[in-house]
């Protein structure tokens, strides 16, 4: 496979002469239901003989509208690139939502992607996607618009879980009440942290229990407490471990959450390393001790109840 194509902007989007099939949305996390989105769109590339792509945006429509009250996204720009990646699209184009973006008429917004993407032959939606001034375009504005240039729309309905839709709303929820198993399971794979070990206080090594730091500032904050791990770090296999993310408040109060990891077998990583953290568990809340001591004796219980959660 080609290497992923990546363009800032739809302006800026220069692709070969094949047809386009363009899956398009926000896709915060990725989630089965965006999943389902661009799966269709790379189906019909694959047994037609054109690319399959993804526009997504940044920064949320919410930056602009409610700068007081963002959205926390789940996933970074960087972070959703790669996971787009993995699903095997060949192109991706990240549109800056603006005001003159999002001055666009939903009426108009279908021949601006044929000016930009001569080659669009369908696009791809979720069935409640909203677009244009005001999100006045629904789906079947964009189906009127569409059959007027000679595209195809496809629109997949919402993918529901124990009864209920999957959204990035829903699992913004999940995490922050550490419901991060079942986070995982709407998202279709585990939820994740990216960064680079970090020199620390060095106080897990005072008690027997050395940690990597890992730089790591969502937008979204996953509920403080302690879980069960999996390392990445471009070996072939996954490095277990238990994770604390929070202030800390046994050993200092600080104000920005530190994402501590011990690991449960030997190995070389060391700071300026680069790792990801995949959050498999939930074990406990983050929790305040009354001396070290005590505090030790609970990191041991959390290091034997990961080890049972491995050995199922």
């Amino acid at each position: 496979m080609s290497a992923l194509l990546q363009f800032d902007g739809l302006e800026r989007a220069t692709l070969p002469a094949q047809p386009l099939h363009l899956a398009i949305g926000m896709f915060d996390g990725v989630h089965l239901g965006h999943q389902s989105v661009i799966e269709s769109a790379i189906h019909s590339a694959r047994r037609s003989g054109g690319l399959a792509g993804v526009l997504t945006f940044w920064p949320h429509p919410s930056v602009l509208f409610r700068p007081d009250q963002p959205v926390p996204q789940l996933m970074s720009p960087a972070m959703k690139r790669r996971v787009l990646g993995g699903l095997g699209i060949d192109f991706l184009v990240e549109q800056g939502f603006t005001r003159e973006f999002a001055g666009i008429d939903a009426r108009e917004f279908v021949a601006f992607l044929r000016r930009c993407l001569p080659q669009l032959a369908a696009v791809y939606v979720g069935e409640n996607w909203r677009f244009g001034r005001d999100r006045a375009g629904d789906v079947t504005v964009l189906v009127e618009e569409a059959r007027k240039a000679g595209l195809a729309v496809f629109s997949a309905p919402r993918l529901n879980h124990n009864g209920a839709p999957i959204s990035s709303s829903r699992i913004r929820e999940l995490l922050a009440a550490g419901a991060v198993a079942e986070a995982n399971a709407l998202l279709g794979y585990s939820y994740f942290a990216e960064g680079v070990v970090e020199r620390g206080k060095q106080l897990g090594r005072t008690i027997g229990f050395p940690t990597l730091n890992v730089a790591w500032e969502p937008e979204l904050r996953p509920a403080y407490g302690v879980y069960v791990v999996e390392v990445l770090t471009g070996q072939k296999k996954p490095l277990k471990g238990v994770a604390n993310y929070g202030l800390r408040p046994t050993v200092e109060q600080t104000t920005r959450p530190l994402l501590e990891v011990h690991l449960l077998e030997t190995s070389s990583l060391t700071y300026g390393d680069k790792l990801t953290v995949n959050w498999l568990h939930f074990l406990r809340p983050e929790s305040k001790f009354g001396s070290m001591e005590e505090l030790r004796r609970q990191i041991e219980k959390d290091r034997q109840s990961a080890l049972k959660f491995f050995q199922k």
